[in-house]
C-alpha cells in the first residue's frame, strides 16, 4: 500500500486551506488558480445531475493529499 500512497503523492493536487468540508473544491481552485467559490457552484450544479458526484468527492476526500501530505485514507487504514 505504501507504494500506492506515495504513487497519490506525487499527483500535484493537495486539498486547500480554504475548505468548508473536505477541502477538495479549495484545492482544485487553488490548483486551477481560481476562486473556490466557482468550484463550488460547479460542484453544486454537477451534484444535482443525476450521477455519482458525492462519491467522487468523498473518494478525493479520502485519496488527495492534505497541504502536509497526509492522505485520509492512509490515516484511517493506519489506525487498524
Amino acid at each position: 500500500m505504501e507504494t500506492f500512497f506515495e504513487g497519490i503523492r506525487r499527483v500535484p493536487l493537495r486539498r486547500g486551506p480554504d475548505k468548508w468540508l473536505g477541502g477538495v473544491c479549495g484545492g482544485i481552485a487553488d490548483r486551477l488558480h481560481v476562486d473556490a467559490i466557482w468550484v463550488r457552484i460547479a460542484f453544486l450544479l454537477f451534484g444535482l445531475l443525476p450521477g455519482p458526484a458525492w462519491l467522487v468527492y468523498l473518494l478525493m476526500w479520502l485519496l488527495v493529499p492534505a497541504q502536509d501530505g497526509r492522505i485520509a485514507l492512509q490515516d484511517l487504514l493506519g489506525r487498524r
